[in-house]
């Protein structure tokens, strides 16, 4: 079956628009789906969560075995000892555990299929561009950043190849800058950034990895 070509901006250093890249149909020009898109981000951040918070059920905390008073006779509630869950600092019932696991199974299929039902609406949303390639010469996060303004970029996603020693330690100290090789661009990143910035081979491996039908 022929595939359809969507035509994405390709930019020069100076954020202006100097060529067009024609991107697969399998990548780049599915329908929008929410649900499904809804279904592997949350999956994604569950997968991410780690188990951390921890109660103490009535054996772990620290109280008294003592009973704290009588049996009968006082007019008050039968009461065995202080480290009751009925009782103010007792322990818990069903307390939480810190090997809770909150992890999310999602079919790599459908995953494939999100990923690039988000690429497919930055495309049409004209929130995802190309370059041929982005570097710094030295490692200085004023460099990257006056780079960046000089495009017109603030809060951007770079998909890169590979990831260059100096362009990587140039964008750490930016909090609105990310930079990633494709098989780390995950669906979160590409939601959360305002712009995605794919060099040329970056876009072959895209297309490698999550353009099948």
């Amino acid at each position: 079956m022929e595939q359809k070509t969507l035509n994405l901006k390709v930019l020069n250093d100076r954020g202006e628009a100097t060529a067009t890249l024609s991107a697969p149909q399998t990548l780049f020009g599915r329908d929008y789906n929410e649900a499904l898109v809804h279904q592997i981000v949350v999956a994604y951040q569950a997968n991410a969560r780690l188990g951390t918070r921890a109660q103490k059920d009535r054996s772990q905390v620290r109280h008294s075995t003592r009973k704290p008073w009588r049996q009968k006779g006082t007019g008050r509630a039968r009461a065995g000892m202080t480290s009751s869950p009925l009782w103010r600092g007792g322990g818990k019932i069903f307390p939480n555990s810190p090997d809770e696991n909150f992890s999310q199974k999602v079919n790599r299929k459908m995953f494939r299929a999100g990923v690039c039902s988000i690429l497919s609406q930055l495309a049409r949303d004209d929130r995802i561009c190309v370059v041929d390639a982005l570097t710094v010469e030295q490692p200085r996060t004023k460099l990257l950043a006056d780079k960046l303004k000089a495009m017109g970029l603030g809060s951007v996603l770079i998909i890169t190849d590979s990831v260059d020693q100096n362009l990587y330690l140039a964008s750490r100290n930016l909090k609105n800058v990310m930079v990633v090789e494709p098989r780390y661009a995950d669906p979160v990143s590409m939601i959360h950034f305002d712009k995605v910035v794919v060099t040329r081979p970056a876009i072959a491996k895209l297309e490698q990895m999550w353009g099948r039908a």
